[in-house]
C-alpha cells in the first residue's frame, strides 16, 4: 500500500512526535510543529498517536491513493478536495484507490496533518520517522516531498478496520463520518492570535519598558520563518547590559532576543542551545497557536503564571486522551 505525491506542495514533509533521546548529541527532536493536530489525525484513524503523517504547509500537494484508505486531516484549512469536491476535517474519511487529494487556497492557519490508517512507513533513525531538513535524514530520505515520491503505509489496526468498514456501507467512491471532535481539540486558527507564555530565564535583564510592550504591543511574522523559528517584528526589546551570555539550552516556544531587538519565537526545529536571552517561553498548551500562525499575521503574548500554564497542559491533556478512550470504546483499538 502506498501514497503517490502528484504536486508536492510548499513544503510537504513525514512527521511524527520527534526524535527524542539524542539532544546531548546536537540532535535535534524535531517532529510535527502542531503536534496536538497530528495526534488527534492519528487518533481519528485507529493509529497510535506518535505515527508519522505529513505536515502540510500553506500551499498544499496533490495525493493519488494506490489503495482504499482511511485518512483524516487536521490543523490548517488549506481548501481540501477528493476528486474535485471539498472534503471535511478533524473527521475519519475513506477514500477509495485511484482516488486524488488535492488542496487550494490556504483560508486558515500555516500547517495542516494528514494521518493514514497503518502511518506513513518510512524506515526509522535513531527511533523516529521525523524529516531533520537541515540535517537530511528522517523522513523520506531526509527531503521534503517531491512529484513522484511513493511512500508506504503500515499496516492497520483492528480499530481502523471497523472504522473503514462503518463508512464503506456508505456506498459512495468516498465517505466521511459525521462526527468530529470538540472545538477545543480542532480549534479554527485566529487571524490575530493571543499566545500565552512564562517569563524566561533571562527576562530581568530587560528594561522595564520592554518588559511592558513584550506584553502589550503586537509581533509581526516576518518572511523569516521555518520549522526552525519565526522572526518577529515589532517594538525594539533592549536589555539593560548588553553582557555576554553562555549559551543555554533552548527548547520548542522559546522566545529570544538578538542584539537588534526583534525577538524569536522557536519551533519544531530548533537547535539544542542558543545564546541569545531567553526572554519568555511560550506554554505547552498554545504551542499549536504558535505554529498555526503564518509569515505575515500578527500576535501577541499574553503573560500565565507556571500554575496556570500546567492546568492549562493538563486540561488539553484530558482532552486528547478523552477522545482516545471513546474511539477505543466504540471501535476497539
Amino acid at each position: 500500500m502506498s501514497l503517490r505525491i502528484l504536486r508536492p506542495g510548499l513544503l510537504t514533509t513525514v512527521q511524527d512526535l520527534g526524535r527524542f533521546g539524542y539532544q546531548q548529541d546536537g540532535i535535534i527532536v524535531s517532529g510535527a510543529a502542531d503536534a496536538v493536530a497530528l495526534r488527534v489525525a492519528n487518533l481519528l484513524v485507529g493509529n497510535e498517536e506518535n505515527a508519522a503523517g505529513l505536515e502540510i504547509t500553506l500551499l498544499g500537494p496533490a495525493i493519488s491513493f494506490e489503495t482504499d484508505q482511511l485518512i483524516a486531516l487536521t490543523g490548517a484549512h488549506l481548501s481540501p478536495t477528493i476528486n474535485g469536491q471539498p472534503v471535511g476535517q478533524h473527521r475519519t474519511i475513506w477514500v477509495v484507490a485511484g482516488a486524488t487529494l488535492a488542496f487550494g487556497a490556504a483560508v486558515a492557519g500555516c500547517r495542516a496533518y494528514l494521518a493514514v490508517a497503518g502511518g506513513v512507513a518510512v524506515p526509522l533513525v535513531l527511533g523516529s520517522r521525523a524529516t531533520y531538513l537541515r540535517a537530511g535524514f528522517g523522513g523520506l530520505h531526509g527531503r521534503a516531498l517531491r512529484a513522484g515520491d511513493e511512500l508506504p503505509i503500515g499496516e492497520a489496526s483492528d480499530a481502523s478496520a471497523t472504522l473503514q468498514q462503518a463508512l464503506v456501507r456508505q456506498g459512495t467512491a468516498w465517505a466521511q463520518a459525521r462526527w468530529t471532535p470538540g472545538p477545543d481539540l480542532c480549534p479554527t486558527p485566529r487571524r490575530s492570535p493571543f499566545v500565552r507564555a512564562l517569563r524566561g530565564p533571562e527576562y530581568e535583564q530587560f528594561s522595564a519598558k520592554s518588559q511592558q510592550a513584550f506584553w502589550r504591543e503586537s509581533f509581526t511574522i516576518t518572511a523569516e520563518a521555518d520549522r526552525m523559528g519565526y522572526r518577529l517584528q515589532g517594538p525594539k526589546l533592549e536589555r539593560i547590559e548588553e553582557t555576554e551570555l553562555l549559551s543555554s539550552a533552548v527548547t520548542f516556544g522559546t522566545v529570544q532576543v538578538p542584539a537588534g531587538g526583534q525577538p524569536i519565537a522557536l519551533l519544531a526545529d530548533h537547535q539544542t542551545t542558543g545564546g541569545y536571552p531567553r526572554l519568555a517561553q511560550v506554554i505547552s498548551a498554545d504551542f499549536s497557536v504558535l505554529a498555526q500562525a503564518a509569515p505575515g499575521q500578527r500576535l501577541r503574548f499574553q503573560e500565565v503564571s507556571l500554575p496556570e500554564a500546567q492546568a492549562l497542559y493538563l486540561a488539553q491533556e484530558r482532552q486528547v486522551q478523552a477522545l482516545r478512550r471513546g474511539i477505543a470504546a466504540v471501535f476497539g483499538n
